[in-house]
């Protein structure tokens, strides 16, 4: 595929990204824009010990655009409540819009859950809100005065392991080091994630596709595969 293309990584809260920042920094190497879309600032944690809500969503605002800037990828941070995202008609017409702004050819988001991790209500919320902005988003009445974003932009969710979809895979070997990066600048933070976690998703997601490492991702408009760009 020729040319800058851009891939929209849309998730819940800053960190939501280490399940797929190996790819986010395959698709920036390759020249494509990334553009990393927070849904909320993260201010419900409590790693960061009894401060303020308005404090804590400035710090991890702060660690979302550090992150970005070590990945390659443009940040946006939305304002929805953490722990508190809930789908609506207004919310849907807010991700249209966000869409419509951002103009993507491929999409990852949050997907269907069943463990216990992902399947926190804001990960369920943030996948179903992103999916119906992407259809709303063509529809001109919705996201005026932005133009209708009818390009096809493929949906990729993070990899749920009885999931009946397809896998899709990007390998990530070449960016074992920055992984491990990142996972030591959030863990300095806010406590996570280990070693031993990114080793092991990334291990084992290379074992499936026969390369030393990769994210699977559930493919919901594609065919699955090993991919260099989800695009």
């Amino acid at each position: 595929m020729a040319g800058k293309q851009t891939l929209l990584v849309a998730l819940s809260h800053p960190d939501d990204e280490m399940r797929c920042a190996g790819t986010i920094a395959a698709h920036a190497a390759r020249g494509h824009r990334v553009v990393l879309l927070f849904l909320t600032r993260g201010e419900m944690t409590e790693a960061l010990g009894p401060l303020a809500a308005a404090e804590v969503a400035a710090i991890r605002s702060g660690h979302a655009q550090e992150v970005g800037r070590l990945l390659g990828a443009e940040v946006r941070l939305l304002d929805f409540p953490d722990t508190r995202i809930e789908v609506s008609a207004d919310a849907n017409y807010r991700l249209a819009r966000e869409v419509a702004a951002i103009k993507p050819d491929a999409v990852i988001t949050w997907g269907e859950a069943w463990r216990r991790g992902p399947r926190h209500p804001d990960h369920q919320a943030t996948g179903q809100l992103v999916r119906n902005g992407i259809t709303l988003a063509r529809i001109a009445r919705v996201v005026a005065p932005l133009p209708p974003h009818r390009t096809p932009a493929p949906v990729f969710t993070l990899r749920e392991p009885n999931s009946p979809l397809p896998a899709a895979a990007v390998e990530v070997s070449a960016y074992h080091d920055l992984l491990m990066q990142l996972a030591a600048f959030y863990r300095t933070r806010i406590g996570w994630p280990g070693e031993a976690w990114v080793e092991q998703r990334i291990r084992a997601g290379g074992r499936a596709w026969g390369v030393a490492a990769a994210e699977v991702f559930d493919a919901w408009d594609t065919e699955g595969g090993l991919k260099e760009t989800l695009f």
